[in-house]
């Protein structure tokens, strides 16, 4: 932390929320979409928000991005500079006077990895900030301020399904029937479909970051602003509820064809969001057996893609020791079932 610590520590809070991988019918929860339907899986590793919180005569707020080994004081209303999210997201939640606050954020998730690790930052970031003051905010509350942060404050294009997945966890299918409002409905499934659903599932990273909100302006001049009925929103939307039914009823078969599904209307959609990486990938996978790739998130020149597996391990490891001496990273991941957590020592 830069600066020397003042005053004694009255309390630690922690808060940790989870990225989302998958995201069939991405690209419907947007504003220029009107109408979404959206299933996506959240995952570890999480993103984690501790606030040591002591006394002090003046507010004061120190951030230390542990990720870039990187430390400097805050003060409200003084703009967004070095981390405009972050800062952002402090003039959202109440904050006492009286108190030092010295925030630490760390990741696990590669930056510019396309699974909403940006917004369950935010989500991380306003849970704990909430424990400062009594009462709580409900998770769709926290997932409202956190979307806006970004469309606000920041003036970015988000769609809405980042934020209610890091607040809420588990597999939810989301219906936009008005933005940015959404309702989401927990997937349950059996422990034996769960664990199975996890263990074929594997994240490639490409090894680059990209920028989303760039991505959507060019999809966004490509469609149109009232893409309500643009053939590819009514097809993502039927993709994401065909993905749906087919993983309610354990068929991986199925449900591998909805994801093959939207990576072609991604593409189809703008050749951009499918890079060449993401076909090398993609064909290294069908090579070992594979049976669904998901771009995730906005796609384009960097990012991640999801795989589903066959369920046979031994071709599993075989194809991720190839996509890593292809170049690319094999993130390890678990399905979370839980979303924004928050606990005060």
């Amino acid at each position: 932390m830069s600066g020397k610590p003042r005053g004694r520590i009255t309390k630690i809070i922690n808060a940790v929320a989870p990225c989302r991988i998958c995201d069939e019918g991405g690209w419907t929860d947007t504003w220029f979409a009107l109408i979404g339907m959206i299933l996506n899986f959240c995952i570890y590793p999480f993103v984690e928000v501790q606030i040591v919180v002591r006394e002090c005569r003046k507010r004061r707020i120190t951030l230390y991005l542990e990720n870039f080994q990187s430390s400097y004081d805050y003060e409200l209303g003084s703009g967004y500079d070095k981390n405009p999210l972050i800062e952002a997201a402090l003039e959202m939640v109440p904050i006492p006077e009286n108190v030092h606050l010295e925030i630490s954020i760390h990741s696990q998730m590669p930056p510019g990895a396309s699974t909403g690790s940006s917004a369950a930052l935010v989500v991380a970031l306003i849970g704990a900030l909430d424990a400062l003051t009594p009462g709580r905010l409900a998770a769709a509350e926290v997932a409202r301020l956190a979307h806006e942060v970004e469309t606000l404050k920041l003036r970015q294009q988000s769609g809405i399904q980042d934020q209610l997945a890091a607040a809420f966890g588990g597999i939810n299918f989301i219906e936009m029937r008005e933005f940015p409002h959404g309702v989401v409905s927990p997937i349950k499934l059996p422990d034996s479909l769960w664990w199975e659903l996890e263990r074929r599932f594997c994240l490639v990273y490409v090894g680059k970051p990209h920028n989303s909100s760039k991505v959507h302006e060019e999809v966004i001049e490509k469609l149109g602003s009232h893409a309500k009925n643009n053939p590819h929103m009514v097809a993502l939307r039927r993709i994401a509820s065909q993905a749906k039914d087919a993983l309610c009823s354990g068929d991986f078969r199925l449900f591998g064809e909805a994801m093959n599904a939207n990576t072609r209307e991604q593409e189809a959609m703008h050749p951009a969001l499918v890079n060449p990486q993401f076909h090398n990938i993609i064909d290294i996978s069908k090579e070992f057996g594979c049976v669904g790739a998901k771009v995730n998130g906005a796609g384009g020149d960097g990012g991640t893609v999801t795989l589903l597996t066959n369920g046979l391990m031994p071709q599993k490891r075989q194809m991720e020791a190839k996509l890593v001496n292809a170049g690319y990273q094999v993130i390890p991941i678990y399905l979370a079932r839980q979303g924004l957590r928050v606990w005060v020592q």
